[in-house]
Formats: structure tokens, C-alpha cells, sequence
């Protein structure tokens, strides 16, 4: 599709090839995300979701096909240039929330900005911003320590979108939460979806949220599934 941001392209990723130990994490996944879109991946554990994460979010290298991002083929990027784009055109949202416990909420945040390289000038005003977005304007000097869990992920929701860019890929982060609470932090990640047209890959084991979605795909060993 035109409107396509980003795309696997018979991607496929093989551990220890050769080898008496040979896992084929996956085997020739294609598919395409689109502006705007909110798109869920389930499947079993060890289907290879997590390797199709990592792989998306140029965190790994394929053993074979391609992953492009923006029309830029991450397999002709350099190691330096993957970095510059990850820092540019891409944000993450984890189970674990990953915030730096000595830091607060909106120190957090401004990592990010300083990671894409922004002006502190503009790092601090976004980072305000976005913090007051997801409904976090009174806990700006608060720890982790001090923020429930739900306001963590809140947290590493707005960071993810420091640098605006396009593509957010959140790995289980409603993992760690309860249900009401993983349901609104599921319903924030869709009014985001919207109102920013941004596009969000969520992997979840709670095929519930995925009611959320515009729409699932479903890995089942190292395949894309009807």
C-alpha cells in the first residue's frame, strides 16, 4: 500500500545456523504497517514474536529478507545510520516500563529528546507536554518509586514519542499491570494512534485487548497465520 511506513519483506532469522542447536525463529514473514494503524501480533510463546520485534526495531539482524522503514532497507544501513534512525523514526514502549529509578518522570522523558537529538529547549517544553497528555501533569517530580504502575507506563508512553516519530513498537506493556489498568493504558495507545497518526505494533498475550486494534496478526511458529 502507498501509505505503508513500514514493511518486512520475507524476513527470516535463523539462531546458530549450521549448527546442532539450529532454532529458525522465522520463516519468510511479509507484511506491511500503515499510517494511523494500530496493529496487534499475538501467537503462542516461542512463535517468534519477540524475534520479529527485535528485528523491526532494528535491534537485530535478519539471517535473510529485509525490513524497510520509511522506504530506507535496513539491510543497507550502516550500524551508525540503523542507530540514527531507531533514535529519529522510532519509540519504544516495554513491559518493564525501563525508567531510571534515580530519575523522575519527566528527567525520563527528556532522555529520549536528547537521544534524537532535540535543543533543550524543545526537549523540556515536549517533554511537558506529552507528560500532561497522558495525564501525568502533577507528577512531573515524581520517581518511579512514587508512581503506580500504571503511571510508569504512562511515562514510557510519552517517551516514546519524543522524537515524533512514526512507528511505536510496544512489547507486552500492559504485562506488569492489572486488567482496568491494561485496559486504559491500551484505549491511551489508540486515542494516540488517532489523534497523532501514529502507528503503534503491539505484541500481547491478552488476545482481550486486541479488541482495541484495527487489526492482529498472528505468528505461529516463525509464520504469519490466517
Amino acid at each position: 500500500m502507498n501509505n505503508a511506513i513500514a514493511r518486512t519483506i520475507n524476513l527470516q532469522k535463523t539462531y546458530s545456523p549450521g549448527k546442532h542447536n539450529e532454532v529458525k525463529a522465522l520463516k519468510g514473514v511479509s507484511t506491511e504497517f500503515n499510517s494511523g494503524e494500530f496493529i496487534g501480533v499475538i501467537g503462542p510463546s516461542g512463535s517468534g514474536k519477540s524475534t520479529f520485534m527485535h528485528l523491526l526495531g532494528t535491534l537485530d539482524s535478519p539471517t535473510s529478507g529485509d525490513v524497510e522503514i520509511g522506504g530506507k532497507s535496513l539491510t543497507k544501513l550502516s550500524d551508525n545510520e540503523r542507530a540514527d534512525l531507531r533514535a529519529k523514526e522510532l519509540g519504544f514502549i516495554f513491559q518493564g516500563f525501563n525508567l531510571l529509578s534515580t530519575l523522575t518522570a519527566i528527567e525520563n522523558v527528556m532522555l529520549a529528546g536528547d537521544y534524537a537529538g532535540l535543543s533543550p529547549k524543545t526537549t523540556c517544553e515536549r517533554a511537558e507536554s506529552l507528560l500532561k497528555e497522558v495525564g501525568l501533569d502533577e507528577r512531573f517530580d515524581h520517581t518511579p518509586a512514587e508512581l503506580s504502575g500504571g503511571e510508569q507506563q504512562r511515562v514510557a508512553i510519552a517517551r516514546s514519542l519524543m522524537n515524533d516519530g512514526r512507528l511505536i513498537l510496544a512489547d507486552e506493556p500492559t504485562g506488569e499491570l492489572d486488567t482496568k489498568n491494561s485496559e486504559t493504558i491500551v484505549q491511551l495507545l489508540k486515542d494516540l494512534v488517532k489523534r497523532k497518526q501514529k502507528t503503534i505494533v503491539m505484541v500481547t498475550h491478552n488476545e482481550n485487548l486486541t479488541r482495541f486494534c484495527d487489526r492482529v496478526i498472528k505468528i505461529v511458529d516463525g509464520r504469519l497465520a490466517s
